[in-house]
């Protein structure tokens, strides 16, 4: 295994800002999804977030220009989530948007985003721009439009999810649009542990590990998945030294070409490899760099 650059100096690998690590976690259950479509000709990117709290379940869903130019939000507070299914219309710059979903058969597991047996549409003057789900057909009968549904192009773009646990930290993943499935599995002790190790397993197999730990607690590698190759990005900080409770941030972003392959075995631009997060989630698809997932890892009390 190749050893990897220690994340002291001015070459150390920042995932994500220090303030966003402060979350409170009362709300942290949410998973958010980003998705490039098409509407009226420009491309836009839709956000669809699900969430879960104490007041129940909700959905907000997001259209903004690439310019992070916001065109219409809609939040779908818990009291109307819970009836599992409706619609909102609403009037954009001259054009009809209409969000409409179904999860009154939707079967969900600990997190807020459902699994199966749901759908969630969104038209553009009358004309779909993104389906979510797999109750496509029924999508469909409630717009009376096949059409519609056929000529629905998203792509997904992004994803960030909060992940909890004690030694072990779970999600699925798909590196790239409509692609395979994968069991991301993060395993970390840091509990009465002088030299804690991190590793990363995809579908039960090894594909990276990180030994000294308290020198490495920021750094990249780059893995293989489906021959495609995806870098891995990692800071443990507030796991090693900071609130027992804070969390760890990962990221998964595919690369573009074999010297992005390459360059990434070696941390020697800090330029490049400093980032504010939420330009980075946002902005992945404008620089090229394909899909990203990002994953807050929570400990568990």
């Amino acid at each position: 295994m190749k050893e990897f650059p220690s994340c002291f100096g001015e070459n150390g690998v920042q995932v994500v800002d220090s303030s966003y690590s402060s979350t409170t976690r009362g709300a942290q259950n949410a998973v958010t999804c980003v998705y490039q479509c098409n509407l009226g000709g420009r491309s836009c990117l839709i956000t669809v977030s699900w969430t879960k709290n104490l007041m129940g379940q909700g959905l907000s869903v997001g259209i903004d220009e690439l310019g992070n130019h916001c065109l219409c939000k809609v939040d779908i507070k818990p009291w109307v989530f819970s009836k599992r299914k409706g619609s909102k219309n609403l009037e954009v710059e001259s054009n009809k948007v209409d969000i409409l979903w179904d999860l009154s058969c939707a079967k969900f597991s600990s997190g807020p985003e459902p699994l199966e047996g749901f759908y969630l549409a969104v038209l553009f003057n009358q004309e779909m721009v993104l389906l979510l789900g797999d109750l496509k057909k029924e999508a469909c009968k409630k717009i009376d439009s096949d059409y519609a549904c056929v000529h629905s192009h998203s792509i997904f773009i992004a994803k960030r999810e909060h992940i909890f646990g004690k030694k072990f930290y779970c999600a699925k993943a798909q590196f790239c649009d409509k692609g395979q499935v994968h069991d991301v599995r993060i395993e970390c002790d840091t509990l009465g542990l002088n030299d804690p190790c991190l590793v990363i397993r995809i579908d039960s197999k090894t594909v990276m590990q990180v030994k000294q730990l308290k020198w490495k607690f920021r750094g990249n590698h780059t893995i293989l998945v489906d021959g495609l190759p995806v870098e891995v990005f990692w800071d443990v900080h507030n796991w090693l030294f900071g609130n027992a409770m804070g969390n760890a941030v990962f990221m998964f972003q595919t690369c573009i070409s074999t010297e992005k392959l390459w360059a990434s075995q070696s941390v020697s631009d800090p330029s490049v490899l400093t980032w504010a997060y939420s330009q980075q989630f946002r902005d992945s698809q404008l620089q090229g760099l394909g899909f990203s997932l990002i994953l807050y890892a929570w400990k568990n009390e």
